[in-house]
């Protein structure tokens, strides 16, 4: 019996996924100051450093943090990185206040899952440590996609603070189970630019 190498159904005939993932094993990001990443993400936040990697022939270093659930937050320290662009790197602002976009590419922000009935209590931990964070918000399916109050139609609770070197952190919760009417949209493409744009700017 001759084995097609193209097909991945399994003995039940069920599409096998071409990548089993078990969900995300690191980020990597870049920082300017090790130390002061690491101050921040493990000193403040409570993620543990588990491994650190000196680079061979003076690259750099390279750390990672637990941050739970199995996942890791990974840093690099490059000596001659380039310094971070706000607004291409990473987002020039906190969604609440400024403007979300960054380059393609980028690593807009990293979200933490919380419990929710933590949410609250943590965003206030992290103000009584001097860290500006916006209000608890919830993100719905309305025009902004935002509601200040959680109603039926939320999703996900969300607060937002910037850690070293601008890069935009989140704590989020679900607020409820997604479900198959949560994807309504078709997929934009580049083409689609110009309308969007437009639509943007009232045209």
């Amino acid at each position: 019996m001759t084995t097609d190498p193209t097909d991945t159904s399994d003995a039940t005939g069920a599409a096998e996924p071409l990548l089993p993932a078990r969900g995300i094993n690191h980020l990597a990001l870049v920082c300017s100051d090790m130390a002061e990443t690491v101050a921040f993400y493990e000193g403040l936040l409570g993620f543990p450093l588990v491994k650190t990697v000196e680079l061979p022939a003076g690259m750099g270093q390279h750390f990672f943090f637990d941050i739970g659930g199995g996942d890791q937050l990974a840093f690099f320290w490059f000596p001659g990185a380039p310094a971070p662009v706000p607004g291409i790197s990473a987002p020039a602002a906190r969604p609440d206040i400024g403007d979300l976009v960054s380059a393609v590419g980028s690593m807009n922000h990293v979200a933490f899952d919380v419990p929710a009935d933590q949410i609250d209590a943590i965003r206030t931990r992290l103000i009584e440590a001097g860290i500006e964070c916006s209000e608890l918000v919830y993100h719905d399916d309305s025009e902004w996609t935002v509601s200040k109050t959680l109603h039926e139609g939320c999703f996900v609770a969300s607060v937002y603070f910037f850690g070293p070197d601008g890069v935009l952190l989140e704590l989020a919760s679900w607020t409820r189970d997604l479900r198959p009417d949560d994807v309504r949209h078709a997929p934009a493409t580049a083409a689609d630019a110009a309308a969007y744009l437009s639509a943007a700017a009232g045209g």
